[in-house]
């Protein structure tokens, strides 16, 4: 078995385990160390969403969009109707910069700002956006960008 067959058996483990325990991601360190694990080696940059119950326990991991190196287009219809599919009460989006370079760009700030609002329609909470340069991420909760 090669490094990157057991890195992807380990994260269906992990994954299974939040949906089945009920874990719930209670801080921006609880999802940062499995997102790094999902998008920290991928080329291209991919948007996705942790979609949470009401208590912010994983109803599922979903990766939405993917771009090229520098960039992705993030559709906020899209992003609602699987929230509503999903049945979600909260969303913590992620991306990855294959740059490894985990801080924001405006375009980062604008997207999270326009899906806060979409989602704020139908009482969605957006907890975070935590973008993924590497093995470091940045969380716009914590900077105080969401």
């Amino acid at each position: 078995m090669t490094e990157d067959q057991v890195i992807a058996s380990a994260l269906t483990i992990i994954e299974g385990r939040l949906q089945k325990t009920g874990v719930a991601i209670g801080s921006p360190a609880d999802a940062s160390n499995f997102l790094i694990l999902k998008l920290a080696d991928r080329k291209a940059e991919v948007f996705a969403g942790m979609f949470l119950t009401n208590r912010h326990r994983l109803i599922e991991y979903r990766e939405m969009f993917q771009g090229t190196i520098d960039g992705t287009s993030v559709y906020p219809r899209e992003v609602v109707r699987a929230v509503i599919e999903l049945n979600a009460a909260a969303v913590i989006f992620a991306h990855n910069h294959p740059s490894q370079n985990p801080e924001p760009s405006d375009a980062d700030l604008r997207i999270t700002q326009r899906l806060v609002s979409a989602l704020d329609l139908i009482d969605v909470r957006v907890l975070d956006h935590m973008i993924v340069g590497g093995t470091k991420t940045v969380s716009l909760a914590a900077i105080g960008a969401l």
